[in-house]
């Protein structure tokens, strides 16, 4: 039997959410996600090749270590919080 447990989740404050949430990752490719993303894009965290200048192979060490500074620093600004509670 499948169990399903509450989490806490990480998330935009209300204030950042309409600049931080954007399109899914496979409905663009890296040249338009580039074009798109601002500064608080989540792009930079699922796209993140689109911060290289040209873009980066995708699959590179370098550009996945660059979604995970992206993902601690859109924490450290506060751009993604985590709940304080579990929720469904």
């Amino acid at each position: 039997m499948v169990k399903i447990k509450p989490f806490c989740g990480i998330r935009p404050p209300k204030q950042y959410a309409a600049e931080v949430a954007s399109r899914p990752y496979d409905v663009l490719n890296s040249v338009e996600a580039k074009a798109e993303a601002t500064e608080r894009s989540l792009l930079h965290i699922i796209k993140p090749e689109i911060d290289f200048d040209p873009i980066a192979d995708e699959h590179s060490e370098e550009v996945y270590r660059k979604a995970m500074d992206n993902f601690a620093r859109w924490q450290q600004e506060g751009w993604l919080v985590q709940d304080p509670e579990e929720y469904y």
